[in-house]
């Protein structure tokens, strides 16, 4: 005899949506902890029934993306919801309507199953026309990228901040095609992406930083275009990585001399970036930096060295310093040869978040 809570679950499945929606209101809770393997039952038919009603009206639709969002936790939930183009189109698109009040919650959710590699289906979705005039790309990643940079703050969505979609940059910078992306001049607006998100290194919102940070060190794995990354005059990535790390110790003229101008004047109470892991990340961005000649000398004359000397005696995380001392070994080091960052550096892609760790939605 099933359980009521089994009981409870069938009813998702009910042609009457008054009885739909009771049991859904009821069954959120249970999206979260031991009991969530409800909804993998019968073939997972509980979650193929929250897909239908996640394009109810907003109201009933929240309960189910909030249970979608904390199922993805599952490897072959996210596995099956990105897998459905048709699904997966209908949640970008959800997130670039300007009049959706669920947007923050499809971020998360897209977050959630951007971890599966089959996220590189997004790059064959179309946008479609939007009503937003900020948003004119006909692709669906230049429009999530629009949201992020023009959306903070709920400028334009009242209803989204549109934060979680740092992670969802995280993990297509993992990929080939999404490092690619992130590096390359777009059409539409003759802009590098990655130099959209650049002053979110700094930004007083964790989540942004977080994966911006991620985003970030994931496009440094191409190494071909290191030199127009570098280059002053266009992308400048230096400063924005270097800011985070800079605290309020003081150096020397001659040493303040050699930094970016970004870092000439800072305030005497400048603060370092709080969070270890987030640190971690940005140098290791120095690192990949660091895998060519160009690199290292670039980094050597522009007084990278300092700073990392400071962060290294300030913060008192074994991880943080450890990467440091690498840094620095590559850095004042003299060496003709070269390897691949992958090859010789052994540093990993990073998506942000813990890996199999899904963000919660409540």
């Amino acid at each position: 005899m099933p359980s009521e809570l089994e009981e409870l679950v069938e009813f998702l499945h009910s042609p009457q949506p008054m009885i739909r929606n009771i049991a859904l209101q009821h069954l959120v809770v249970y999206s979260t902890g031991p009991q969530n393997t409800i909804f993998l039952r019968d073939n997972c038919r509980p979650i193929k029934d929250l897909k239908i009603i996640a394009r109810d009206t907003p109201k009933i639709a929240k309960d189910a993306l909030t249970i979608l969002a904390n199922m993805s936790e599952f490897v072959k939930i996210r596995t099956m919801l990105v897998e459905d183009l048709g699904f997966l189109e209908f949640v970008v698109t959800s997130i670039t309507n300007p009049e959706e009040p669920n947007a923050d919650l499809f971020c998360i959710l897209l977050a959630n199953i951007a971890k599966d590699n089959a996220i590189s289906n997004i790059f064959n979705i179309k946008a479609i026309k939007n009503q937003n005039e900020d948003l004119v790309s006909n692709k669906v990643l230049d429009q999530l990228m629009d949201c992020f940079v023009k959306g903070a703050e709920k400028k334009l969505n009242k209803h989204a901040t549109f934060d979680y979609l740092a992670f969802v940059f995280a993990d297509i910078s993992r990929l080939a095609e999404g490092r690619k992306y992130f590096v390359t001049e777009q059409e539409y607006d003759r802009v590098v992406p990655i130099s959209k998100i650049l002053v979110f290194t700094e930004y007083d919102n964790l989540l942004r930083r977080a994966g911006v940070a991620s985003t970030i060190k994931n496009s440094l794995f191409e190494l071909s275009e290191h030199i127009t990354l570098l280059d002053k005059d266009g992308v400048n990535v230096l400063p924005y990585l270097l800011l985070p790390l800079a605290g309020p110790e003081e150096l020397s003229e001659e040493e303040t001399f050699e930094l970016p101008d970004e870092l000439q004047l800072l305030p005497p109470d400048k603060q370092r970036e709080p969070d270890h892991e987030i640190l971690r990340v940005h140098v290791e961005s120095l690192v990949l930096l660091g895998s060519t000649h160009y690199g290292r000398d670039f980094m050597r004359n522009n007084g990278v060295y300092p700073l990392i000397r400071e962060l290294h005696l300030a913060v008192e995380n074994d991880d943080v310093r450890e990467i440091c001392e690498r840094l620095v070994q590559l850095i004042m080091a003299d060496e003709p040869g070269e390897a691949p960052a992958n090859q010789r550096l052994q540093i990993t892609h990073t998506d942000g978040e813990e890996e199999d760790t899904a963000l919660e939605a409540l």
